[in-house]
């Protein structure tokens, strides 16, 4: 089977989370080829993976979102003629509501749109003016103009790329990888797959409500964007798999048909943890957080919070483990440390985990958005218990489920609560025998739930019931 991923600013660009996860699951299916279709913002990033490929990739192709600001009009403006039935559904992209995608597809394939022409036409323009009158007779008619490109142009510019062939697209978000993925399908007829790590649209909701360069009056048409995309995904695809059964409610939510949910628990290695023996004691409490400088990983709370531990526990180290995934917030945390004058902070950098947890006590995640975190999982496999902010299934893995009985394996605290967060960890500091017990029930959960065999044999019978499922529609 030729498996065809699509990938969005992660693997193989950057280390730890949906990277680390991508690298494993390829690395277990060596009887199956593996086709990379990777999106990543700029042309700067080419080549530049962080990971040794496969002997099973057999292709890779990068797409980088940056390229679409150099499209250029075809010599003498193209004019296109678009049915009645086109121009129903370019008005409900550009209004961003659900349009039929396999039409626009077939119209963007068999015209040869080039984007740019497209979009300084008579027809955009028209449509544009409508929206204008309709939904934003205060705004200036420019202003729209811009934001409506600006949103548009990313999606007709993945619309225009060749798509790699394939027996099944397979896609690690909705977002514009869903977009990928569902055009994939349609051009190949082939079946499409989607699995949710997060939840995509609530996460780009929560970066958009933030936002400081989207006006106000435009942030619902950027949110109705990715609910489109989102949509866009979940219609076509054969299956939507996500990671705890919370996330399937809320991909129901978003509007995903149930009967295309499906869940499937992640899984690590643990053979490369469960070995790991307690720290030797050394005077210090050594805290680990396994995560990449990002501001969804919200570190800067994490050293608010170490800040307010170290009055009360002098002797708590925070080292921090993972790649950077963005320069510009890495610089920002350490400047942060050096402005609050904290001891004791070590940005470690990419490491080898496992044997950098046996000079650890606990683990902690600040994060402001989760799915199922691999860095849990393995802290839990090493019998260290985590303290976590209450995002994703985080309350899951530390609570347990209704059919086990092994106890709790951490705390959890709300997002973006830094006292909350120090006063976790502080509990863990001052009690070893706790730690010791949490420790046991984590190690005890991932070793019933969480084996990276179980997760892939799961995801390779979802492989077979979307092409079993396709060959019965096509039959029919």
């Amino acid at each position: 089977m030729r498996i065809c991923m699509i990938l969005e600013g992660c693997y193989p660009y950057v280390r730890g989370g949906v990277s680390s996860w991508m690298h494993a699951y390829i690395g277990a299916m060596p009887q199956h080829e593996f086709v990379l279709w990777v999106i990543a913002e700029s042309r700067e990033m080419k080549g530049k993976f962080k990971y040794e490929m496969h002997p099973n990739v057999k292709e890779i192709h990068e797409v980088f979102l940056s390229d679409a600001l150099k499209l250029r009009p075809k010599k003498g403006l193209a004019k296109y003629k678009f049915t009645e039935e086109e121009i129903a559904e370019l008005k409900k992209l550009i209004a961003c509501e659900n349009p039929s995608w396999p039409i626009l597809f077939r119209t963007y394939k068999t015209k040869k749109v080039n984007a740019v022409d497209f979009l300084m036409g008579e027809e955009f323009l028209e449509i544009l003016l409508e929206m204008c009158r309709e939904k934003y007779p205060f705004v200036p008619f420019a202003e729209l103009f811009h934001t409506v490109r600006s949103m548009l142009v990313p999606m007709l510019f993945l619309m225009g790329q060749d798509v790699p062939q394939a027996d099944i697209y397979h896609a690690t978000s909705t977002g514009y990888g869903g977009l990928l993925g569902a055009m994939g399908g349609w051009s190949s007829n082939r079946p499409f797959i989607v699995t949710e790590h997060g939840i995509y649209t609530r996460e780009r909701e929560e970066e958009i409500l933030r936002a400081k360069w989207v006006p106000p009056y435009f942030k619902q048409q950027w949110i109705s964007l990715f609910h489109m995309l989102s949509q866009c995904a979940y219609d076509n695809a054969v299956t939507v798999t996500s990671l705890f059964p919370r996330a399937a409610e809320t991909q129901i939510e978003l509007g995903c048909p149930p009967y295309k949910c499906r869940v499937i628990r992640n899984g690590i290695h643990i053979e490369n943890f469960i070995n790991i023996p307690p720290k030797e004691e050394n005077g210090y409490i050594d805290i680990a957080a396994i995560v990449r400088l990002s501001p969804i990983k919200d570190i800067k709370t994490m050293i608010y919070a170490f800040v307010e531990l170290k009055t009360k526990v002098p002797n708590a180290r925070l080292h921090i483990l993972g790649d950077t995934d963005d320069e510009d917030y890495a610089r920002e945390c350490v400047e942060l440390v050096k402005q609050l004058d904290v001891k004791d902070v070590f940005f470690v950098g990419n490491t080898n985990v496992p044997e950098y947890l046996k000079n650890i006590d606990f683990t902690v995640l600040s994060s402001i958005s989760e799915g199922q975190p691999l860095a849990v999982l393995e802290s839990f496999a090493a019998g260290r218990p985590c303290v976590t902010t209450d995002v994703g299934c985080c309350r899951e893995l530390l609570s347990g489920y209704a059919d086990d009985n092994f106890g709790k394996a951490g705390i959890y605290v709300p997002p973006m609560h830094a006292e909350m967060l120090a006063a976790g960890m502080e509990l863990l500091c001052n009690r070893k025998d706790v730690r010791d017990s949490m420790g046991k029930a984590g190690r005890e959960r991932v070793k019933k739930y969480y084996v990276h065999t179980d997760m892939i044999r799961r995801y390779l019978e979802n492989y077979e019931e979307a092409l079993s499922q396709w060959q019965a529609l096509d039959l029919s």
